[in-house]
């Protein structure tokens, strides 16, 4: 007998989307309906202070950082962009991923519809530089068995300092920025103390943000998300183009269009050979072997982290760009392509198409990049080269000019940009924004029906792993 809680979801989904649509007049009348932010004031120490030691070593210092990053403490110059990459510069910074959540924060400050009194909210903004909290837990050694408590004192300052805040939607209504992979975050807290116990080490590098009970009703804006969790949804790594006014958006996307590309393919990234088959070793073999058709620019050692020349002035001259996964299945690199107009080729769909659903509509990506399955290369003698030289010139013209209209959609222009950029086109942090906003209304009104229905239960993520409705949240 089909289960009444699962047509009782697909209602209250149906209820959402209509919701969803009738927003449009609701919001001719009324600009800020439905988009009322309030920014929580949180203590220094959950972000401000954590940018105070970052020439003492933590929590900005990383002892695997080459040295031709930027020194921590420069890293954080231009509410966390970074410095120019050089004086003449007005867009490209050497911006450090990790800082994604001090530039947010300061991006969302400057919107319009914000709310002193959260009551009024539609959403609440925790300001916690999630990241950069976790990163003494991840590099020192002497708390490695301790990073079950990352975002402990957070969730214990949310219920005792106006609870009611949190109380008011039992979180559902409250988002912030983590500038990681949720893999990062989501070691299981029981399995970790089991560890600790045993003196066995933890799984270096992670901690258990995402598996807080305290902090499961939030919704995390990740630069990586896992596939049934509905509280995470990615939101594009940062490139180093930060535009502040539309001629200079304008301006390098014309540059874009003309560049002429003489490479078939490029791939930029590490250059070890992994120690058994996997798509990356396939594609150094072959550039290997086809230097005529294949450009590699080698990013070992963080060589390219800082460094947005090195990559993107090869990128303008080659027509594809390699986008294998490495540990996780996502790269900057996608962005970068993207940015300059260079199609990326996909090897497997988590790598994109099934995390920036807010930026790169899953439905377009046939536009504008290629997708040859990793397991046809590395078993099935797939040549990479010949399959892209296959596709034809006006093909890759239409595919290119698809990926640089979705350029603006990836970029996260410069805080205090121009009215007349902001106007035009949404960025990486409204439609982040946007997208938060839709995922909490939509969560509400569901939660609003069962309790009308008087079905009280966590939404737990495996409920919504299994009706296969996280896509609707």
């Amino acid at each position: 007998m089909p289960n009444p809680l699962f047509f009782l979801l697909l209602l209250a989904v149906a209820a959402a989307a209509t919701a969803a649509a009738g927003e449009g007049g609701a919001t001719r009348k009324d600009p800020c309906a439905g988009r009322r932010i309030h920014i929580r004031r949180l203590p220094p120490r959950f972000n401000a202070h954590l940018l105070r030691h970052c020439d003492a070593g933590f929590p900005l210092a990383d002892p695997s950082t080459p040295a031709t990053s930027s020194p921590p403490c420069e890293s954080l110059v231009n509410h966390g962009l970074g410095p120019r990459t050089h004086a003449s510069s007005r867009s490209w910074y050497r911006t450090d991923t990790r800082l994604l959540e001090v530039f947010f924060h300061r991006r969302v400050a400057e919107r319009g519809c914000l709310v002193a009194d959260p009551a009024l909210a539609d959403a609440v903004y925790l300001p916690y530089y999630a990241g950069l909290d976790s990163l003494p837990y991840v590099l020192d050694p002497a708390l490695l068995d301790s990073s079950a408590q990352h975002g402990a004192e957070l969730a214990e300052f949310l219920a005792r300092d106006r609870p009611q805040i949190l109380a008011r939607r039992h979180g559902h209504d409250h988002f912030l920025v983590l500038a990681g992979s949720a893999w990062d975050y989501s070691q299981p807290v029981r399995a970790a103390a089991a560890a600790a116990a045993a003196a066995e080490a933890r799984l270096w590098g992670t901690t258990s943000l995402l598996r807080l009970p305290a902090l499961g009703n939030l919704t995390f804006l990740t630069l990586e998300s896992r596939a049934w969790p509905w509280q995470e949804h990615a939101i594009p790594h940062p490139t180093s183009f930060h535009p502040a006014s539309l001629p200079r958006l304008r301006a390098w996307l014309a540059r874009a269009r003309r560049a002429r590309r003489p490479a078939l393919m490029l791939f930029s990234g590490g250059v070890s050979r992994p120690s058994r088959p996997n798509i990356r070793g396939s594609i150094l073999a072959e550039c290997a072997n086809r230097t005529d058709a294949c450009v590699v620019v080698d990013c070992s050692g963080g060589r390219c982290s800082h460094d947005p020349i090195r990559y993107m002035r090869p990128m303008l001259h080659a027509r594809f760009c390699l986008q294998p996964p490495g540990d996780t299945p996502t790269r900057r690199s996608t962005f970068d392509a993207i940015l300059a107009g260079c199609v990326p080729v996909f090897f497997e769909d988590a790598a994109a198409r099934r995390q920036y659903g807010w930026h790169l509509p899953p439905e377009r990506y046939d536009e504008f990049s290629v997708y040859i399955p990793k397991e046809s290369v590395v078993f099935g003698g797939v040549k990479i080269a010949e399959t892209l030289a296959a596709v034809g010139e006006g093909e890759v013209r239409r595919m290119r000019e698809r990926a640089l209209e979705m350029a603006p959609r990836v970029l996260y222009r410069r805080h205090g940009s121009t009215a007349e950029l902001s106007e035009t086109a949404k960025d990486a942090v409204d439609l982040a924004v946007d997208g938060a906003l839709r995922r909490i209304r939509r969560r509400l009104t569901i939660l609003c029906m069962m309790e009308g229905g008087k079905h009280q239960f966590s939404l737990g993520s495996d409920l919504f792993w299994t009706l296969g409705l996280k896509k609707w949240f």
